[in-house]
């Protein structure tokens, strides 16, 4: 079949555009053609049957209704979605879909754990602490950071109803709280902030400690993306030029992205890289169909991703410590079983999202509708055929720790809850009390575990690429 390549993010994200007919009802580059929803729905159902990587267990076309809307239509043909499949997903807008993948969104710049405010209402007030604020935000630029707290917003307090949706509309007038005496109570401080479309840094922050007699390597990285790929580097050629050994990798917001990314960190990071240099690192499986054309036009080599050297790989660690959360997915789950059959690999936080799955972008190559399709189109496994992990419960920590304690400390801060327990692991130290360590803690009841941001689309958890070639 015809298709557009087109640059996209994470564990393989392939722009596919594919050709079909016409439409109405339909997002329509070209108004003057009259394009019904079946034109689009064929498109969609010929698509899906080539590289859906459930294709064989999806309605004939015969059995479905052409009629539906486009984006209804799509998931009435996806397999047990919501079980099986529970990730691929439609956009109305091909653009922004590959925007969102790459990183671009509009947005205050921050991702928030929600308290209750209140143990004893569970469907009462809700307080949301900043979990993250994003370089070059609104937030930031505002002075926001990690840890502060906001009870209300637009005059209305948060609570358990609204907590998932009230940051989404595009200005915002933010209430701030404070957390003394085991009790959240306002501050009196509000803000107005208007979100704007940022290119997502995903490297939070990186330092180096002098842990108990190691040298330390910690970063925090909340997207795998390839334009942030040199930065990865220079992060590891810093921790190189320092001696580390000992590394920590704060993924508990890490979502996901390009699998190419996720392909780059593994490489870094794995011991005795150049002992594995053009050996596996994971392998890809495709539908029957897919495979097929793959294998006619690529041999064996279109299935599998090889060790590739790079320079700045630090080699001389035996183990790494992964921070997670339920927010750690796909991607950044790939980084993980990439690893075991090599090294040590030290989970702390909680079980990960659980997906062994991943996918590439289809468009319509004629530009006769802008729909996005990101269905599944592979799974993945590591140099062993090891893929076990495609559950709701993920990879297990090793170490089980909620992030539950307040106040937050910043990332990177030898205090915070999740660092704190990797690096006890390393070497247990003493802490001096000081401002900030000897503040009252509290264990709160988060109302969900995972983070989530101002913008649905920073929730997302993907793993996707570039397609093979095609003739």
């Amino acid at each position: 079949m015809p298709y557009k390549k087109i640059s996209c993010p994470f564990l393989f994200l392939f722009l596919l555009i594919l050709g079909s007919c016409t439409k109405k009802d339909v997002a329509v580059n070209n108004p003057t053609n009259t394009v019904t929803n079946a034109d689009v729905n064929n498109w969609i159902h010929q698509t899906m049957s080539s590289y859906y990587l459930w294709s064989t267990n999806m309605p004939t076309v015969a059995k479905t209704n052409l009629n539906l809307n486009p984006m209804n239509y799509y998931t009435s043909i996806l397999y047990d979605y919501g079980a099986t499949d529970r990730f691929s997903w439609i956009d109305s807008s091909s653009s922004n879909l590959i925007n969102q993948l790459n990183g671009v969104n509009k947005v205050l710049g921050v991702k928030i754990n929600a308290f209750l405010v209140d143990n004893a209402k569970p469907d009462g007030d809700v307080a949301l602490v900043i979990a993250y604020v994003l370089k070059g935000s609104p937030a930031e630029k505002a002075g926001m950071k990690r840890g502060d707290i906001i009870l209300s917003v637009d005059d209305q307090m948060v609570t358990a109803k609204n907590y998932t949706t009230v940051l989404q509309n595009e200005t915002l007038k933010l209430g701030f709280g404070v957390y003394t005496n085991n009790a959240f109570t306002s501050s009196g401080k509000t803000l107005t902030l208007t979100k704007v479309e940022l290119q997502t840094n995903p490297i939070l922050t990186d330092t180096v400690f002098n842990w108990s007699g190691k040298k330390v390597g910690y970063f925090a990285y909340v997207q795998f993306l390839t334009s942030f790929d040199d930065s990865l580097r220079a992060i590891f050629g810093r921790f190189k030029t320092k001696g580390v050994n000992e590394l920590i990798v704060d993924l508990r917001y890490n979502g996901g992205g390009y699998v190419t990314s996720a392909d780059l960190l593994t490489n870094l990071m794995v011991k005795d890289l150049g002992a594995r240099v053009n050996k596996v690192m994971n392998k890809k499986v495709y539908n029957a169909t897919y495979t097929e054309y793959l294998t006619k036009q690529n041999g064996t080599s279109a299935f599998v991703t090889n060790f590739q050297n790079e320079a700045n790989n630090i080699g001389n660690i035996n183990r790494v410590f992964i921070l997670t959360s339920n927010g750690t997915a796909s991607a950044s789950e790939l980084i993980i079983n990439n690893l075991k059959p090599f090294m040590e690999v030290f989970l702390v936080g909680d079980h990960t999202y659980g997906k062994n799955v991943g996918s590439f972008t289809i468009t319509d190559d004629k530009n006769r509708w802008s729909y996005g399709l990101q269905p599944i189109t592979f799974k993945i496994a590591n140099s062993l055929d090891q893929s076990d992990y495609g559950t709701v419960n993920g990879f297990l920590p090793n170490i089980l720790v909620t992030d539950n304690v307040l106040p937050f400390k910043l990332l990177g801060d030898p205090t915070e809850t999740l660092l704190s327990k990797a690096l006890n692991v390393i070497g247990p130290v003493s802490y001096k009390a000081n401002s900030t360590s000897s503040n009252p803690k509290m264990m709160g009841t988060l109302i969900q575990k995972e983070a989530i941001g101002d913008n649905r689309n920073l929730d997302k958890h993907d793993m996707f690429g570039h397609p093979p070639k095609h003739p």
